[in-house]
């Protein structure tokens, strides 16, 4: 597994894995800014890449691999678990959040609560085309985080749409942010994050 381990200076016994977007890789601005926030905020951080990036540089993964995309994230949760004696959290960018939600939702032992930055809901200027069969099955805690010009979805659709998930879910609404939320916004989310897990009663 391509990615880098980031160690807390006051650990508080838990862990998160992190990954990317579509068209990126865990050296975007925005995942090394979480990262660092999360490690900050007492976390171990495990910031990776999925399988196909891993493969490939560039371009976007195959719809065809996603399941392979998934396995990536289910071993991301494993080695944490070899690490740490607390929970195992996973977040990741649109496509590599919209996939953790989906591992979650195919076995919630997977991930303790999820942190979804920029939830894909569905494709710019096709509101119909909506991604969440899943939802449903969802019974992992989760945390949305997005912006109010994200042409993925705005901020009214996705919290109707999170309605649909059975387990405690958030909102964190970014005024004013694009589909890629600004790294400055790293603390602030982290923060928020633990505050969620600890409401949610995973401390």
């Amino acid at each position: 597994m391509k990615g880098w381990l980031h160690e807390p200076q006051n650990p508080v016994g838990h862990a998160i894995a992190i990954t990317h977007g579509a068209g990126s890789d865990c050296e975007s601005p925005l995942i090394k800014a979480m990262a660092d926030a999360l490690a900050a905020a007492g976390l171990w951080v495990l910031r990776f890449d999925l399988p196909y990036r891993q493969e490939r540089k560039h371009g976007p993964p195959f719809p065809a691999q996603a399941a392979r995309d998934r396995d990536g994230l289910r071993k991301a949760a494993r080695e944490l678990r070899e690490i740490v004696p607390g929970r195992v959290f996973l977040a990741g960018h649109s496509y590599g959040g919209r996939q953790a939600s989906m591992v979650a939702a195919e076995d919630p032992s997977v991930a303790d609560a999820l942190l979804l930055l920029s939830y894909p809901l569905h494709p710019p200027r096709k509101p119909q085309q909506l991604r969440v069969a899943h939802f449903p099955e969802l019974r992992t805690p989760a945390l949305f985080v997005h912006g109010s010009r994200d042409p993925f979805g705005s901020i009214d659709e996705l919290r109707e749409a999170a309605r649909g998930i059975p387990a405690k879910s958030e909102l964190l609404a970014m005024e004013g942010a694009p589909h890629g939320l600004p790294p400055s916004k790293a603390a602030l989310i982290a923060a928020q994050f633990r505050e969620f897990v600890e409401a949610a009663a995973l401390r």
